[in-house]
Parts: structure tokens; sequence; C-alpha cells
């Protein structure tokens, strides 16, 4: 069976290496015998968690099969300012051909999985869940949202085809939300589909027509905490809760206090800093 790295993700590399290969690496061919092999080392230059090692590795393997790997830290993995990553050993064009490419891959899912990490440790003790959102990167949604889960944070729905979630303007459309889940009810039969059925909210009035949809989980939405905390009494444990909107490492334990089970946030994927990572050849 083909590694799920090498073959999900194959065509975006192949696409990522040329858009930076191009014809050719003509400082590294001006300058290095295609030959000549070096060692070389990922350190990671601030502390963080690390994610997209196998991409990484994958990157390096895309521009030479013959590349030795020796990884040193998995996903997951906590890291400290100059730990070493991986050691690379390889002919030395093939190295710096991968770097760029590999490095970003490394250093912007490691960033993602670094800041879902800070939003998880600030709700510690805490029952409710972390979790990201649509806002992805075309392409890079997998990926991405693998990186949340080695933060410590869980996956949302993954597209539009595994939740059925009206929001705003689906109400609109519909004519209020009693309507909206009415017609969904109705395709999901139809069509025999059995999938979870969430609502957007905007105040308290939303909230009350919502529960009585009986539907499986409602979203609170841009609400101020004092708002949140009047919605998870009303709806009392009836439903699965998500706070949604205008988080941030400030406020975050403050809403997630109000007892809601979860918190999305898009900022996990869509606002992130990348962890900073350096390749140094060796020898």
């Amino acid at each position: 069976m083909n590694d799920p790295i090498q073959s999900e993700y194959q065509e975006l590399i192949s696409r990522a290496l040329s858009e930076d290969i191009g014809q050719g690496d003509i400082t590294s061919t001006a300058i290095i015998d295609p030959a000549h092999v070096s060692r070389a080392v990922i350190l990671c230059k601030q502390d963080g968690i690390l994610a997209g090692s196998q991409i990484t590795v994958q990157t390096f393997r895309t521009v030479d099969a013959d590349m030795q790997i020796d990884l040193r830290r998995q996903d997951k993995d906590r890291l400290k300012n100059g730990e070493s990553v991986m050691r690379l050993e390889g002919r030395t064009v093939s190295i710096l051909k991968a770097e760029r490419v590999a490095l970003n891959f490394l250093g912007h899912l490691s960033g993602i999985a670094t800041k879902t990490h800070k939003y998880v440790q600030q709700v510690k003790g805490l029952r409710v869940k972390i979790i990201d959102t649509r806002k992805t990167i075309p392409l890079w949604r997998n990926l991405q949202k693998q990186a949340v889960l080695a933060g410590g944070g869980f996956n949302h729905r993954m597209g539009l085809y595994d939740m059925v979630l009206i929001k705003e303007n689906h109400i609109l459309a519909a004519g209020g939300i009693t309507g909206a889940v009415k017609q969904a009810r109705i395709y999901l039969q139809r069509q025999g589909l059995t999938v979870p059925l969430e609502v957007e909210t905007t105040d308290l009035d939303e909230v009350h027509e919502a529960l009585t949809c009986q539907v499986d989980r409602i979203m609170l939405d841009n609400m101020s905490i004092p708002e949140m905390s009047e919605a998870v009494k009303l709806i009392n444990r009836q439903v699965e809760v998500e706070a949604s909107g205008g988080i941030s490492l400030d406020n975050v334990r403050a809403v997630a206090e109000t007892g809601v089970d979860f918190i999305s946030i898009g900022a996990l994927t869509h606002s992130v800093r990348a962890l900073d990572f350096s390749l140094l050849v060796q020898e």
C-alpha cells in the first residue's frame, strides 16, 4: 500500500517544487559538483510543536529518492530552540533544491500546531474542545487540519459534504431557521444521508428557535460573553454548543468558562505565523 503522504500530496509537492526550481537551480548548478555529497541538519529556531514532518521528508525524496533522512522528532513533539528535527545525507545540489519548499511545508504546518497548542493550553482543565474551520489554504486543508490535531485541537467538518451547517445566508434564503432546518431534513431523508445538523445563531431568540427544531448543535456566533452564558443556560445541555467569532488567546478561557462544548477558531489556519526552521549543510 502506498504511503498516504506519497499518494495524496505528491501532486502538491511536485507542483510546489516546479514553481521554485523552474528550469533548474542555476546557483547550485553553477557552483557545486553534481556528484558532491553533504550531510545537513534541520534545526528549529524557536520553541514550538512539530507538524508536517512526513510531507517534508517526501519533498526531499521527490527531488532525490536516494537521499538518506533521519527523522529525529515526530509530529506532536514539543521542540526547543536549537533542537535538531531531522538529518539528511545526499547530493548537495538535491538538498539545496528541496530546501525551501520542504521548510515552507514544515514551518507553516508547525506554526499551526504551535498556535493551536497555545489555545489548548489556555483552556486546560475545562471540558471544551478547540476546533478549526474551513478557512484553509486551497488544497492544503487536510494538511492544515492534521496540524491542528498535532497541536492538541480537533477538527470541525472537513467540507460542505460531511455536515449540514445552516448559516446566516441559508436562513435568509429559507425565510428563517425553522424553514431551513425543515428543508435540510427533507433533503437528507431523500438522499439517505446521516450527518450532523448544526445551526448558526446570533441572539437568544434564534437560539430558542433552533432548540425547537431539535438540531444536533447550535453555534453561538459573535455573541458577547454574557450572551453566551445565557444561551448555554437556555440550551441546558439539550444539544451541543459551539462558540465562534471574535475568539482570541486573551478571551478564549472566558468563552470556555461559559460552558460551551466547542470553540471554533479560523485563525488557527488562516492567520498563522510559520515556525522558524533552518537547514544547515555541515560538510
